[in-house]
């Protein structure tokens, strides 16, 4: 048995676990199930620092998932992202504990703003800056598409918004400057800066939408509070995509700045849900939810 637990904290199937221990599956599923984290559940204390967000699990549902956000250890996973089942689930812990959490990040899920102040009411709300910035950057592109769209293909200028498309998402500071080379879609030798300037110049919407989309990363980046929020309230010609991201960012203006000003953020959320999907890809997915969660 002491052998099936330790093969089962590995990337193993069950079938592969079955092999190796002599046993059968169904004796590996009967020491997982015995196992399952719903039996060490406890309601008295809760990490400072939380990290919310959710994954594609078994039938392809979307499920909630909570991790501390300094240990990166697994809180709880939720079968569902109902808002009900969360703050039910969240709920079973006493206020006591739960005004002890001082910080929550999360991703711009609408309700989840909503529901974190309710459950935490001593808790700082951070949207996580990876999120903010791929806002940004599809804000950025889907305008970029629309001007890509109006020039004939193979074009000079169709090849050279369709095919350097990585450059404008690139921060400016990185573009090549000095050394330039020949770029034969475009049949000239330039910098990566003179490629991104001579498609900016097609279009001043689109130069004042990659302008924003560059300075908003870069005073997050910074943790410049003052800057971020000077930029949102920006009156500029903008794409319609990112005219309706800063309406977001306004209604979310103080987890925008809480996402300079704290150093928390989601990525080790990230670097667990891809732990996850490693080991559904390892089980072929999961039929049973409890399994997958432990």
């Amino acid at each position: 048995k002491r052998k099936i637990i330790g093969s089962l904290t590995e990337d193993w199937s069950m079938k592969s676990i079955a092999r190796q221990t002599s046993t059968s599956t169904n004796t590996v599923q009967r020491v997982l199930e015995k196992y399952s984290p719903s039996s060490f559940e406890d309601t008295d204390w809760l990490p400072e620092y939380l990290a919310f967000d959710e994954f594609r699990g078994v039938g392809r549902q979307l499920h909630f998932i909570a991790i501390d956000g300094h240990t990166h250890k697994i809180v709880k996973v939720l079968p569902t992202r109902l808002k009900k089942d969360i703050i039910n689930y969240f709920k079973r812990f006493p206020i006591t504990v739960r005004n002890k959490v001082k910080t929550v990040t999360m991703d711009l899920n609408y309700y989840y703003d909503i529901m974190a102040k309710e459950l935490f009411p001593n808790a700082q709300v951070i949207l996580d800056r990876f999120h903010i910035v791929q806002m940004l950057n599809r804000s950025f592109n889907s305008c970029r598409i629309q001007e890509t769209k109006k020039h004939k293909k193979g074009s000079w200028e169709y090849n050279l918004l369709k095919y350097y498309w990585k450059l404008y998402l690139k921060p400016f500071d990185d573009l090549e400057k000095v050394k330039p080379c020949y770029q034969s879609r475009l049949k000239n030798t330039l910098t990566q800066e003179q490629i991104v300037a001579d498609g900016l110049s097609l279009n001043n919407e689109l130069e004042n939408t990659y302008n924003l989309m560059q300075d908003i990363s870069k005073a997050l980046k910074d943790r410049d509070t003052k800057k971020l929020r000077s930029l949102i309230q920006s009156k500029d010609h903008v794409g319609n995509m990112m005219h309706t991201t800063l309406n977001t960012f306004k209604r979310n203006l103080h987890d925008i700045l809480n996402a300079a000003k704290f150093d928390e953020s989601n990525g080790c959320l990230e670097g667990t849900n891809r732990k996850i999907k490693q080991i559904e890809r390892t089980a072929y997915g999961y039929a049973n939810f409890n399994h997958l969660v432990t």
